[in-house]
C-alpha cells in the first residue's frame, strides 16, 4: 500500500516562512461546507467543523482498510469574505461568510466521499453532513506567510501581508485565506500556528 505525505508534496503551500512570499497555487480537490457567521459564536460553524474533520477521517480510513492508500489528514482551511472585500474587518465576525475545507488526495472520489459520510453518520449525529461537497479549487497567484499567535492577534500580519502585495505592484483579489497548522484545543494560543494566504491580480 502506497503511503503519502501531502504536506511534504505541497510543502511550498503548508510550510510558509515568517516573512511573506509569493506562491502559485495549483488546482487542488478540498472537502468543502460554507456558512455564515462568526465562528466563535456560531453552532453552525461548529456543526460545520465537526463534519468535515468526521468525513475526512473515515474517508482516510476507508482507503487504508482497502489498501489503496495510506495518508495524514490535512489541516482544516477557511476561505473567509463578506460582500463588499473593502470592508473586511477582523474586528467583526458577525457578518463573515465562510468556506472551511480540508484538502484531499486524488483517491477520494464521489463514492469514497459517500461511503464516508455514512461511516461517520454512524458514530455521531453530524447536522452538517448533507451540506459537504467534493470540489476542486484553482487558487493561482497569492502571498502567504505563517502567523504565530493567537487568531485574535492576526490583524497586524493581515495588514503586512497586504502591504507586501501593494510592494510586488499587485492588488487584492479572492478571499482571505487561513490554514490552521495548530489546534487550539491543544496548543497555548501564543503557539498557534496560521498560514494566512491571499489571493492577488
Amino acid at each position: 500500500m502506497e503511503k503519502i505525505d501531502l504536506k511534504r508534496e505541497l510543502r511550498e503551500y503548508y510550510a510558509p516562512k515568517r516573512n511573506p512570499t509569493v506562491v502559485d497555487v495549483p488546482e487542488l480537490a478540498f472537502l468543502m461546507v460554507d456558512g455564515h457567521g462568526d465562528p466563535n459564536t456560531s453552532a453552525e460553524y461548529r456543526d460545520a467543523v465537526s463534519a468535515i474533520f468526521s468525513v475526512s477521517y473515515a474517508a482516510r480510513f476507508a482507503l487504508k482498510r482497502a489498501g489503496v492508500i495510506d495518508y495524514g489528514v490535512m489541516p482544516l482551511e477557511g476561505l473567509w469574505w463578506v460582500p463588499d472585500m473593502a470592508t473586511f474587518s477582523t474586528a467583526d465576525k458577525s457578518e463573515w461568510d465562510w468556506t472551511m475545507m480540508i484538502l484531499q488526495p486524488s483517491e477520494v472520489t464521489e463514492a469514497v466521499l459517500a461511503e464516508a459520510k455514512v461511516s461517520a453518520a454512524a458514530k455521531r449525529s453530524l447536522p452538517a453532513l448533507d451540506r459537504l461537497r467534493l470540489e476542486r479549487f484553482a487558487e493561482g497567484a497569492a502571498a502567504q506567510v505563517l502567523h504565530v499567535g493567537p487568531y485574535s492577534a492576526e490583524g497586524p500580519t493581515i495588514t503586512a501581508l497586504h502591504d507586501f502585495i501593494g510592494e510586488q505592484g499587485r492588488e487584492l483579489a479572492g478571499k482571505h485565506h487561513e490554514i490552521y497548522l495548530g489546534d487550539p484545543a491543544r496548543s497555548a494560543p501564543e503557539r498557534l500556528k496560521t498560514i494566512i494566504r491571499q489571493p492577488m491580480r
